[in-house]
């Protein structure tokens, strides 16, 4: 159910460029239009997608000789943002998309072949997805079992993705593998394929908790094409350049989104409440509990934006162990303070927040943002950063 809570745009979490904020709002009133039905029927947001085609916004990353924008990340986690408020699954899709878009633009400058399908993109808004998760290894993204195979100049691979967020929507996919049959699994690359390159096979659905709009199925992917499909940047430089902060980053945002659409329930019930009966309810005390870690989560995710884009430009800086570590502690952070201010936004609304229906319902944006600590799950992060604390010099100053 649309209503007026979630229909309207909070301020970004950092300036938004020329007229993008009206897009955005209008792209984020679609997505709250449809959000319950998207949520009910776990079916694409087909309605939010299709707008955001309308508004040019799947090409916002884009270079400008490609046809597209040539906004930065901070843009694209702002539009997150406003799509998180209104429909965590839409402001999902949104963001996985311009993940993809991120890694074409930073680590295919030098291919003919990306740099037409970037165009592509551009003229036809297609949307990019991803499939990096595969078989039983889950959320291990450095390591893939499929390899690249190349016979008679055509390229060709065959990958078990046990989860493919909305892979049958889409109309291309970039994948990961082995750069050869007998490579190691961690030496990996990149494929990009369009919709006439492969198949799907479906191995899984996706009736989840949460984010059911992600359609986050499982397929079989089989594939063929041009060698000159494979990204010429090795993936251990993607993940750490492009990958693993734009991830953390888009995400948070609709994260921060999920959070900000809670509060704005929560207050509009406190308020009703005061008109009703003249005083505050009792759970008001944990409105006040939610709009300070809301605060908090938006500081957070907006200075790591701009960490992330004062380091864009050093290679250097974008591979350093301070640099990952906080990206790392970034999505552990805004994950673990998006669902604590959402649960503080629950209680503030009491019964009428636990209920399914009704306007003051946090059901939906408590499923939803229950998925953020496993998407990549936080204890593999914390385990694989354990080390890092140790090498990274504590600064002697506050501002340093």
């Amino acid at each position: 159910m649309a209503d007026t809570v979630t229909a309207h745009i909070s301020p970004p979490i950092l300036p938004f460029a020329g007229n993008l904020k009206l897009r955005a709002q209008l792209v984020a009133e679609t997505a709250a239009a449809h959000a319950d039905a998207v949520d009910r029927e776990a079916r694409f947001p087909a309605e939010a997608i299709a707008a955001a085609r309308a508004e040019r916004l799947l090409s916002l990353l884009v270079p400008v000789e490609c046809g597209g924008e040539g906004t930065g990340v901070s843009d694209v986690v702002d539009v997150c943002y406003a799509l998180g408020r209104a429909c965590a699954a839409s402001g999902m899709v949104f963001a996985m998309h311009q993940i993809m878009v991120a890694i074409l633009v930073r680590h295919a400058r030098a291919s003919a072949w990306h740099q037409r399908m970037l165009r592509r993109l551009s003229a036809e808004q297609l949307l990019l997805a991803s499939s990096t998760t595969e078989g039983i290894g889950g959320g291990d993204l450095r390591a893939s079992a499929c390899a690249v195979g190349v016979r008679g100049g055509r390229m060709s691979l065959e990958k078990n993705a046990t989860v493919m967020s909305y892979g049958a929507e889409a109309d291309a996919i970039l994948t990961t593998a082995r750069r050869s049959p007998d490579a190691a699994a961690s030496d990996q690359v990149l494929v990009a394929l369009l919709k006439e390159d492969y198949r799907l096979e479906r191995l899984s659905g996706w009736d989840a908790l949460g984010m059911r709009g992600t359609c986050s199925a499982g397929f079989v992917l089989t594939a063929s094409g041009d060698p000159a499909q494979v990204l010429p940047a090795p993936y251990h430089e993607i993940h750490a350049r492009s990958m693993l902060p734009v991830a953390h980053l888009t995400w948070s945002g609709v994260w921060c989104g999920v959070a900000a659409g809670a509060v704005e329930r929560a207050q509009a019930f406190v308020r009703n409440a005061r008109r009703n009966g003249g005083q505050l309810p009792p759970g008001a005390v944990h409105l006040t509990r939610a709009a300070a870690s809301l605060q908090t989560l938006r500081a957070l995710v907006a200075a790591s934006l701009q960490r992330y884009e004062a380091a864009a430009e050093f290679p250097e800086e974008l591979d350093s162990l301070a640099f990952q570590t906080a990206m790392n502690l970034l999505k552990v952070n805004a994950s673990e303070i998006a669902l604590a201010t959402v649960m503080s936004a629950l209680q503030a609304c009491g019964l009428a927040g636990y209920r399914n229906d009704g306007e003051f319902s946090i059901s939906r944006p408590l499923r939803d943002i229950l998925s953020a600590p496993i998407m990549i799950n936080n204890d593999r992060i914390l385990a694989n950063a354990a080390g890092a604390p140790l090498l990274i010099e504590v600064p002697p100053l506050l501002r340093d």
